[in-house]
């Protein structure tokens, strides 16, 4: 199994955590227009960064970031160090680091091996506008609103574990761009570091790669950070708790995500996990993933839907090819049998001839 599958829902409690552009002196909530009706939402791009400050809070280094364009009068960007064998979040994050075309500068490319969907509401919700007055110390008080609501947000998420501390090597024809190290550097930053990365071979192209320790602690670095995630705007007005109400995760040897559809919604009770769904995606994808399927729920979170789920699933759960605990003693669990090597051959891909 090359690939951990996904699909994670935060419940959001009187909350703006993701808001769009602001009209005036109004701070509008992002949602999405679907069927004529409104869906709150938080951006991938958002939520990865929850992530990514979660990990820094656990002791990770960050990718520097270097801001230009302005100063220069020039298109504004910004960009990490590129530098994955050194940075884990450049490594599980990817970037682009575009070279200047008048220095024949190269530009670096990796995809990220981390893959966030939106975390978009699973039933329409109408934001409510909160009007404020801003009176203390002024003659001529200053009026402001903002959006908030309460809605259930789902988002699939897939981890290409092989590709974590993998870099393929750019070939005469360009191929192997997209995660591009030059391998020289590579390995002398890798040597620096006494990582151990050694050359390899990585789905039919030339790369470099490294210590299988190192590639692990990464990803249970990823799974911790999403078990204490938090963050989000307007937490002074409306702290709530961002960490996983529930959470599905199943290996997978594809690409491809089965849970697309375990997470829908009933009217008028809220999210659910169709169990049903959950077991005939199972069965048309026999042999393709790995039991058990880890399943987090935390407490008190849609009790009805939680009975009506462990019902259908009464025989799976029993045999143990379902695992129901909290999410984030499921996450923690998971990072521990990643950093301790019991999942090793999770990250050796089996399209590798010498594998």
């Amino acid at each position: 199994m090359v690939y951990l599958a996904g699909t994670v829902v935060l419940a959001v409690e009187a909350g703006a955590p993701n808001n769009g552009k602001g009209e005036e002196t109004r701070a509008r909530v992002k949602h999405a227009r679907v069927r004529g009706q409104q869906y709150p939402y938080v951006s991938a791009q958002a939520a990865r960064r929850w992530i990514r400050d979660g990990m820094v809070e656990r002791g990770m280094v960050p990718s520097p970031v270097t801001r230009v364009g302005k100063a220069q009068n020039k298109a504004q960007k910004a960009t990490t160090e590129a530098d994955p064998v050194r940075y884990a979040d450049d490594d599980l994050f990817g970037y682009m680091r575009a070279g200047a075309k008048k220095d024949d500068a190269a530009t670096t490319v990796r995809d990220s091996p981390f893959m966030l969907g939106t975390l978009l509401s699973v039933e329409p919700v109408y934001p409510t506008e909160d009007f404020g007055v801003m009176s203390r110390g002024v003659t001529e008080p200053v009026l402001h609103g903002h959006e908030f609501y309460t809605a259930d947000l789902a988002a699939p998420f897939l981890l290409d574990l092989p590709r974590i501390g993998t870099f393929t090597l750019p070939g005469k024809d360009g191929v192997g761009r997209p995660n591009y190290l030059d391998q020289e550097q590579a390995l002398q930053v890798a040597e620096a570091v006494a990582l151990g990365a050694e050359a390899t071979q990585f789905r039919d192209q030339s790369a470099v790669r490294l210590p299988l320790e190192e590639r692990s602690r990464r990803a249970a670095m990823l799974l911790e950070a999403l078990a204490h995630l938090s963050g989000g705007a307007k937490q002074a007005l409306h702290y709530g708790d961002r960490t996983p109400s529930l959470l599905v995760m199943v290996p997978f040897k594809g690409g491809i995500n089965p849970l697309a559809n375990v997470v829908d919604h009933r009217p008028g009770e809220g999210v659910r996990l169709r169990g049903d769904v959950l077991l005939q995606e199972l069965q048309a994808w026999q042999g393709e993933w790995e039991g058990p399927v880890r399943i987090g729920w935390r407490p008190g979170f849609r009790e009805a839907a939680r009975e009506e789920f462990e019902e259908q699933c009464a025989k799976e759960i029993a045999e143990g090819t379902i695992v129901i605990d909290h999410p984030r003693t499921v996450l923690l669990n998971l990072a521990c049998e990643l950093r301790e090597g019991r999942l090793n051959a999770w990250f050796e891909d089996p399209a590798l001839p010498n594998q």
